[in-house]
């Protein structure tokens, strides 16, 4: 979905322009230094049933540059938005299989991907599009085979990359490929 469509839906949806959130926004003390992007989300979704990938639409809109401070898991939540929120269920199964294994997980969301972390190194990356989920797995020295192919210049942090169109939840191979990822094997 474009910007402007995503604009469109909102005044679709609430018969508001984007210009019209901001003295309500005010009103509410939400355009203040140190109001989160999570606040004003929350208001969004409470007060107009607006969701994640609409509510940064219009924070991108009524906040200047670092103004509204996105935490983790409002950029996670943006990675996950619009088209590509039906990955959010592959991905959350994915990482909840990872985690069974008892060893440190942490997430770090960039603007664009979500980077998988154990011990302070990254071992994954999953980068939604509308269309397919791109897993990038970092596993030095194993050559690439069938869909695990070499990553190359799609992104140099890791060795691998596997391109997923089923949305349907990750298989046994590809949890076993980032279990020995995340492992360090």
């Amino acid at each position: 979905m474009s910007f402007q469509a995503y604009l469109d839906t909102i005044k679709a949806k609430t018969g508001l322009d984007p210009e019209d959130f901001r003295p309500l926004a005010r009103d509410r003390g939400l355009l203040e230094p140190g109001v989160t992007a999570g606040q004003i989300k929350s208001w969004l979704k409470a007060d107009f049933d607006l969701g994640p990938g609409h509510a940064m639409a219009l924070i991108s809109i009524l906040t200047p540059s670092g103004r509204a401070s996105a935490s983790s898991d409002d950029k996670i939540d943006a990675i996950f938005a619009g088209a590509r929120a039906h990955w959010r269920p592959f991905a959350d199964t994915l990482i909840e299989a990872i985690r069974e294994s008892g060893r440190d997980l942490s997430l770090a969301p960039t603007n664009t991907y979500l980077s998988l972390v154990s011990d302070g190194r990254k071992f994954a990356i999953l980068l939604p599009t509308a269309a397919r989920l791109d897993i990038g797995i970092k596993r030095k020295g194993v050559a690439p085979t069938g869909r695990f192919e070499a990553a190359g210049s799609w992104n140099t942090m890791v060795t691998h990359r596997v391109r997923v169109d089923d949305d349907s939840g990750p298989d046994p191979e590809l949890l076993e490929w980032l279990r020995r990822a995340h492992s360090g094997t």
